[in-house]
């Protein structure tokens, strides 16, 4: 089950994929605008690309249907073999879905909360179907009912959409997207690097490291 980072920071992606946690990225003008303020955006995803070598998620900015679309090209002539267009979840949207998906564009339809959105963007064609789920949590519900029931429904109906659970927040939001059946998590570094730790390991290794170096003792 792929992991994905979502993360702009070069150091960070760096240290991921050293470990071996990065099947792909993904990004927002929001975690853009936080850990790189003033980057030039291209430049800054084509370090990405070369740094990860994976799919890399770049999210439209733009409202109209024609804007969304001509920047959604723009996006992807910068490396049409690892960019994937995120595309916000609206009436709108879908059609840029569809329109992107025909032309053989990758899209990742993203801020989305309900099944009722996740089953549309599914349905639409996206390759990727974005459920944020701290903020679904922030509303008082819980989203492992909308993955189950939008992995049922791929599977039943022949989707070819993976569901990306993001807003990851704490460690339990990884178990649990991945518990009810995401097909991906994204998760932020800080995340990725807790969910390495335990208390009862540190005192194990220790123990062990211990009990060799005093062996001649």
């Amino acid at each position: 089950m792929p992991i994905f980072v979502d993360s702009s920071d070069l150091s960070e992606l760096r240290d991921c994929v050293a470990m071996g946690l990065c099947a792909g990225v993904t990004t927002n003008p929001l975690i853009i605008s936080r850990e790189a303020p003033g980057v030039d955006l291209r430049a800054r995803i084509l370090d990405i690309i070369e740094i990860t070598r994976v799919p890399v998620s770049v999210e439209l900015t733009t409202e109209t249907e024609k804007e969304m679309i001509e920047e959604a090209r723009g996006y992807r002539a910068w490396n049409p073999e690892h960019i994937v267009i995120k595309v916000p979840m609206s009436e709108i949207g879908l059609r840029v879905v569809r329109t992107l998906e025909a032309g053989g564009t990758p899209v990742n339809v993203t801020c989305m909360m309900s099944f009722g959105q996740m089953y549309l963007a599914a349905h639409a064609g996206a390759t990727y179907v974005s459920l944020f789920s701290g903020r679904i949590k922030d509303m008082g519900y819980e989203p492992a009912p909308i993955i189950e029931k939008t992995r049922a429904a791929i599977e039943r109906e022949g989707f070819k959409a993976k569901i990306i659970v993001g807003s990851i927040r704490h460690l339990a939001d990884v178990n649990d997207a991945l518990s009810a059946g995401a097909h991906i998590v994204t998760v932020p570094p800080a995340i990725l690097k807790k969910m390495c730790w335990n208390p009862r390991t540190v005192e194990t290794i220790r123990e062990f490291n211990d009990a060799w170096k005093n062996r001649k003792k």
